[in-house]
Parts: C-alpha cells; structure tokens; sequence
C-alpha cells in the first residue's frame, strides 16, 4: 500500500487539461513563443551577417585573447539581445574546446537598480559553486562587487564577455568605463570584452567623454525585421503548438501586426503566443486570426510595462496622470507640464502615496520621453504668457490604463 502522507492520489479536475508532458491541447511546446526563449540556430532568421560581425569582434576571447567590446543599437524586437546571447552562448562552448575558460555574463540594466544590482548579477553568474568569494544581494558597496569581480576573474578565467541589455537604464555609464579599462588600470590581468545593447540610436551622446574615450567599442545598429522576415521567425516556432491547432492565416497576420511596430519581432512573438493562451482559456480547439485581435490590447499592455518597468513607481503615476487626461479630452492630444502635475498629484492621492517635487515630476516626464514612450515640445507663447513644454502620449491612453491594471 502507498504510504499515507496526507496527499489525495485522485486527479484534480483543475488541472485536467495540463498534460504529462506539461502541454495541453493547444500547445505541445510553448516555451518555443515566451520572449526570453533563446532559440537554436536554425531558428534564427535574417541576422547572419549579424551574428557573423559580433563573434568577429569578441572571437579572441576564445582563446583567452582580449576581445573587442561592442556597442549594439537598434528598436526593441530587432534581434539585439537575441545575436549577443546567441554569440556569447557560442563563444563559451568553443573556449571550453580549445581547454580556455571564458566567463560569460548577461545583465538586464532596465531590471538593475544600479551598477551594484549589475555587477551583483554578473558575478554571481560567473562564481563557482565551490568558491569562497560571495556577491551578496546587499551590503557591500559598488566598489567590493568590482574588487570581487576581479577576483574571481582572475582566479578561475582565461577571459570574460559580458552582456549589459538596455544599458541607457543605468543612471550612468561607470560600469563601461571601469569594466573597459580594468586591464590597463591593474585591476585585473583577465581580459574583457562588453557587448552593450541599447534601443537608443542617440545614447553615444549621452555617454560621458571619458567613457567615449575608454570604451573603445565597435558600434553596430541593427535594422527592423520586415514582414517576411517576421513571417519566417513565427513559421519556425509553430511546433510550439500541437499539430492541427493553428490556422493557417495566423502566421500571416500575426507576422503584419509586428511589421507595423517597426519590425518588432517581440511584439509579433507575444501576440501569437497570447493567442494560444486565448484559445486554451476560452476552450478553443483551434488558434484563429480573430484570436490575435481579441489579444491585442493584453500584448500592448505587455509591452508598455515591459518598456517602464525599471523605471521608479512615481513614473507610472505620472503615465497614469497623462492617460487620464487623454482620455477625459478626446480633442486634445498636447498637455502643459503644471497640468500633467495636477493629474499627477490626484493619481498619488487615489493610491495612498507622497507626492514627488515638481522637479522631479519633471525629470520623470523626460526618462519617459527618452524611452519614447510620451514625447515632449517647447511651446513659445505669446506676449504675457511665456514659454512652457507640452507633453503627448505616444501609446493608447486604454493600454497605459490595461497596463497599470494588470500591474
């Protein structure tokens, strides 16, 4: 007899529909549409010479050389992230060949609080288990995570290649810059290279001269996916779903849909995988067209919070001020800064929380602009009335409010 440990051994009828496997019967394998999935490479489409350029700049560090570092612009869903992961994953098994150890780190600037929360990300992925040297969360300061960066990398390392995604999120750029110039400085005989992602054409200006002058970086931009492009990216991830189940103008229309947010394949990837997720919870044997438009807005949502979730809780406010706005003057688009304040100031006492200075209002309307997720323009007005900025925002003022309610 089974042991008696308290458990029921009947089928819970809640889960029915999860199979052994862990699909169901719409999907066979859905982790082939979630956006963090890194594909193999027969999946990757239209980023050869890509691929080809980057492994160009890092190769040395397979063989325990210094490696370039590289710069990587480009829109959000335009292959970045995906060609500096597929690269590095690469350049990690062919130093492990040649009987070199490269270290290998990723970090997602726009979830970091800062360089420590970076650097702690960093070093705890590369830190053996059986090593002395810790990377606590908290409790150390910015300047022990890099001493014990150095440590590690110099005890256990041939070399190291290091992701830093969405590298404008950062308050700073100290990190390139120490990072770059930590062989010449002494600090540590490995060397590294730094492959910096940024959705940002413009952020070299932003970046401080000494950081321009140390980086030292080779610069790549990479263009937006076009719709036949993305149509082949979502054609080689149908075996996520189950034979029979996806209908055959899903592809298609998911692939348009993407096409007209500048080749976002991201955007494309969520709204087929949220499709699935429609069909499965509202007891559909079949992924139709209709599905992508029903899903729609949840994707949107998705996306928007994506975009501002490293940025401080005060910036949804203020995007929730402007939403409302919007929505309560249809004819009006532009909105002065002391009015988008007012609104501001109401969205924080319906929540319970202290308001920010205006100042800082202020700054918070300009990391939103930067992320292009409102825009900004300076109004001359006339005699008596002075100049003032007006602001817009540049997402459907119903997804803001879909996004802050899934929150």
């Amino acid at each position: 007899m089974p042991a008696d440990d308290g458990f029921d051994r009947e089928p819970d009828p809640l889960f029915e529909s999860v199979e052994p496997s862990g699909g169901d019967r719409i999907f066979e394998r859905r982790e082939l549409v979630t956006i963090d999935h890194l594909p193999t490479e027969d999946r990757i489409v239209g980023r050869d010479e890509q691929i080809r350029m980057i492994a160009g700049e890092i190769g040395p560090a397979v063989s325990g050389a210094p490696p370039n570092s590289v710069m990587i612009y480009g829109k959000t869903g335009s292959g970045k992230s995906l060609v500096a992961k597929h690269v590095v994953q690469r350049s990690e098994r062919e130093a492990t060949r040649r009987g070199n150890a490269l270290a290998t780190g990723y970090a997602n600037c726009s979830q970091a609080k800062g360089n420590s929360d970076t650097l702690q990300q960093l070093g705890e992925q590369i830190t053996p288990a059986d090593s002395s040297v810790t990377f606590p969360e908290r409790g150390i300061s910015e300047n022990e995570y890099f001493n014990r960066l150095w440590t590690v990398l110099d005890e256990q390392y041939d070399a190291a290649v290091f992701i830093l995604d969405e590298i404008d999120r950062l308050k700073n750029d100290d990190i390139l810059m120490i990072l770059s110039r930590a062989a010449e400085s002494g600090s540590v005989s490995t060397p590294i290279g730094v492959i910096a992602i940024s959705n940002k054409i413009n952020y070299r200006e932003q970046m401080s001269e000494r950081t321009k002058s140390s980086f030292g970086h080779t610069e790549y931009v990479f263009d937006p996916y076009d719709a036949t492009q993305l149509r082949e990216i979502l054609a080689n991830r149908t075996d996520a779903f189950k034979n029979g189940t996806l209908e055959d103008g899903v592809i298609p229309r998911a692939a348009a849909l993407g096409a007209k947010e500048h080749g976002d394949a991201r955007k494309a990837m969520r709204l087929l995988r949220y499709a699935g997720d429609y069909a499965k919870n509202n007891g559909a044997d079949t992924v139709r067209e209709e599905h992508l438009l029903e899903v729609r807005a949840s994707a949107e949502a998705e996306r928007l919070r994506d975009l501002v979730s490293g940025l401080p809780s005060h910036s949804r406010h203020v995007l929730n001020g402007l939403a409302a706005l919007t929505k309560q003057n249809e004819e009006r688009q532009w909105f002065r800064t002391t009015q988008i304040i007012d609104a501001y100031e109401r969205v924080c006492r319906k929540e319970g929380v202290d308001t920010l200075t205006k100042d800082r209002v202020r700054q918070l309307l300009k990391e939103l602009a930067f992320l292009e997720v409102t825009e900004n323009r300076s109004n001359h007005g006339g005699k008596g009335t002075g100049s003032y900025k007006e602001h817009r925002l540049m997402w459907d003022a119903e997804t803001v409010s879909r996004m802050h309610s899934r929150s």
